[in-house]
């Protein structure tokens, strides 16, 4: 815990915690929608952004938000109209977004660290600037997953239903499809484009093997994103890992260790449960 005492690893912490807590709120509505590996892609068209603001010497992260929005804009209205299915969309995505990204990189100045600072995230770097542009964001994509919950689960589960409803879909499906590119966008420097689908999915799986409720998940979903996000900067402050990985290696461990007593306590109940005797029913005549 005394490595917790230094600055950059304060706002490594919170950082990372305020991604934890946003990931997940966000992520339970992508699931939904099995658009799990959504943030795969608008990761990688982020990457674009990051490589056009090394190249203009420009903040990479407020340039990736514009791109990485832009991206997701794009591949709503196409998946909206129903012109290219899903996943030939998020196909064009992810390799045009990482070969853009790379090119850009490779014209500016930077070094491949710099590269690797935001494809697999480097929390120890992060500046007081940033930790701002991460709290002001991450916070205020979670409050809005939560204050608008009832309208974004109508649309998720059942969009034609919602349409009826008197729901405005499309500018709720542009919603989280700009969340999407927010959440990606500033969750790069907590664990990097290449791994912040998996704090947006894994938790919510996880949530979903113990609850029932959509509400109930939700919330046990952002529980288990924090708790991934604190123990893996902790992990990492101590093992010298990468803390993005350890996140995300914590989150994976949560839905292991959760899979494994859940089967356990499947079994033990069925164990416990005496097997009912049949009994004759009152029209039945027993002959002897």
């Amino acid at each position: 815990m005394e490595l917790f005492q230094y600055p950059y690893m304060q706002r490594a912490l919170i950082g990372a915690l305020v991604i934890g807590l946003a990931a997940p709120a966000l992520g339970i509505y992508l699931v939904q929608r099995r658009l799990a590996l959504i943030g795969d892609g608008v990761g990688h068209v982020a990457l674009t952004g990051v490589g056009a603001g090394l190249l203009l010497n420009r903040s990479p992260v407020l340039v990736a938000v514009v791109v990485a929005t832009l991206g997701a804009i794009t591949i709503e209205l196409v998946r909206a109209r129903g012109r290219t299915s899903g996943d030939l969309a998020l196909a064009l995505l992810f390799y045009g977004g990482i070969a853009g990204g790379v090119t850009l990189v490779g014209l500016s100045d930077s070094t491949s660290a710099s590269l690797n600072a935001y494809l697999f995230g480097s929390l120890s770097t992060i500046m007081p600037a940033d930790l701002t542009t991460i709290a002001v964001l991450g916070l205020a994509i979670g409050v809005t997953m939560l204050v608008l919950r009832p309208a974004l689960f109508a649309v998720c589960h059942d969009e034609e239903y919602a349409r009826v409803s008197g729901l405005p879909v499309r500018t709720l499906n542009m919603l989280l499809a700009v969340a999407t590119a927010v959440t990606v966008t500033i969750a790069m420097r907590a664990v990097g484009v290449l791994l912040i689908s998996a704090l947006m999915v894994v938790p919510v799986a996880t949530a979903q093997q113990v609850t029932r409720g959509f509400r109930s998940t939700m919330a046990a979903a952002m529980a288990l994103g924090l708790f991934a996000a604190g123990s893996g900067v902790w992990v990492a402050a101590n093992a010298d890992t990468a803390p993005g990985a350890s996140v995300v290696l914590m989150a994976i461990a949560s839905f292991g260790v959760v899979a494994v007593l859940g089967a356990a306590w499947r079994v033990l109940r069925r164990r416990r449960t005496p097997a009912a005797t049949p009994t004759p029913e009152p029209h039945e005549v027993v002959l002897h």
